[in-house]
C-alpha cells in the first residue's frame, strides 16, 4: 500500500493554512519507488533538495515535484487563495490502493450482451469501466481480507474518489500559529462556484471539414 505517514486518505489529516501564509512543504520518500507531488490550486517553487537549500535566483516553478527514492524535496508558495485544494501523487494506483494494472479498458464498451449471459449463473455481477469509475466511489462491494477500497473518502459534494495517497491544504482566514485542527469544509461566496446552466444555449462553432483549418465562427442569426 501507498501511504503517507503509515496513512491513507481519508485518514491523513489535511494541512491547514492562514491565508496569507508563506507555506513549506517537505516530503520524504523512503518507498521503493518515485512519487510525483501534485498540489490544485497553487504554483510552487522548489527551494530546497537533499544536497541543500536551492539559491532563490535558481529555484525553479512547479505544479507537481518528482520525488525520486530515498530523497527529499521541499517546496514553497504563499497561501492567497482561500479553498480546500488537493495535494496527492500523480501515479493513479498510489492515490487509489488496490487498484488492477493488468484489466483491460472497456471505457466506451457496450457490456449489456456479456452481462446478461453472466447473470444467468452470477446473478448479483456488476460490469464496471464503461463510463469511467467515479460512479463506483459511491458503491461497496466485499473485499479480499486485509484489503483497503481503491476509492473512499466524501466531500462536501459526494465521494472524492481517492484512497491512498492524497490529502486537502485548507486555507482559511484567522487560523492562529499553533492551530492545525480541521476547519471542515470551505463554503464557495456566492458567484464563485460552478453551476449547471438551465438558458438557452448559444450558438457554437463548428467545422466537418477533414483538412485542418481555422474554425469558421457561428453566422449570426436573422
Amino acid at each position: 500500500l501507498w501511504t503517507w505517514n503509515s496513512r491513507i486518505f481519508p485518514d491523513i489529516d489535511p494541512l491547514v493554512v492562514n491565508k496569507g501564509d508563506k507555506v513549506r512543504v517537505r516530503v520524504g520518500n523512503l518507498t521503493m519507488t518515485n512519487h510525483p507531488i501534485h498540489m490544485h490550486g497553487y504554483d510552487f517553487k522548489v527551494t530546497c533538495t537533499d544536497g541543500g537549500w536551492v539559491p532563490e535566483a535558481a529555484q525553479w516553478p512547479e505544479v507537481s515535484v518528482d520525488i525520486p527514492v530515498g530523497a527529499m524535496r521541499a517546496y514553497e508558495f504563499t497561501a492567497d487563495h482561500l479553498g480546500d485544494w488537493a495535494i496527492h501523487c500523480h501515479k493513479s494506483h498510489h492515490t487509489m490502493n488496490a487498484m488492477g494494472h493488468d484489466v483491460p479498458t472497456f471505457i466506451g464498451v457496450n457490456k449489456k450482451p456479456l452481462t446478461q449471459k453472466i447473470r444467468q449463473f452470477q446473478p448479483e455481477y456488476m460490469p464496471m469501466g464503461t463510463a469511467g469509475m467515479a460512479d463506483m466511489g459511491r458503491m461497496e462491494m466485499p473485499l479480499p481480507d486485509n484489503t483497503v477500497a481503491m476509492m473512499t473518502g466524501w466531500g462536501p459534494y459526494g465521494p472524492i474518489e481517492m484512497g491512498g495517497m492524497f490529502s486537502v491544504v485548507k486555507v482559511r482566514d484567522g487560523i492562529d500559529a499553533d492551530d492545525y485542527s480541521d476547519p471542515g469544509w470551505y463554503e464557495n461566496p456566492p458567484g464563485e462556484q460552478a453551476y449547471e446552466w438551465t438558458g438557452e444555449l448559444p450558438e457554437f462553432a463548428s467545422n466537418n471539414s477533414p483538412k485542418t483549418i481555422l474554425t469558421p465562427k457561428p453566422k449570426s442569426n436573422g
